[in-house]
């Protein structure tokens, strides 16, 4: 994941609980500056999600790092929560957390 090179888009929520996370209702630019609670989602070259924080009144409350494979298989998640703590999940081939 690289935040810098990756491409940035924000979204009203996501669904499922499988990891990465699945980001919906993209959110132009001008629909979050007054808008409480939104996530940024960071997508590399091929579409897949790299990074994601969830931003509630200004401040990030939530935020996941995924690795991935050259499969495209999810290789790592890192989640750090609201107070900072760090979970780090590795995933095998099939993409199942060990």
């Amino acid at each position: 994941m690289n935040e810098t090179t990756d491409t940035l888009r924000h979204f009203l929520t996501y669904s499922g609980v499988k990891l990465p996370l699945k980001l919906v209702s993209p959110l132009a630019e001008a629909e979050i500056e007054n808008r409480n609670t939104f996530f940024r989602g960071w997508f590399d070259s091929v579409e897949r999600l790299t990074a994601l924080e969830k931003v509630v009144y200004g401040e990030v409350e939530l935020r996941h790092r995924y690795d991935y494979r050259d499969t495209g298989t999810l290789r790592q998640a890192e989640i750090t929560d609201a107070d900072g703590e760090v979970t780090v999940l590795d995933f095998d081939e099939q993409g199942i957390a060990k």
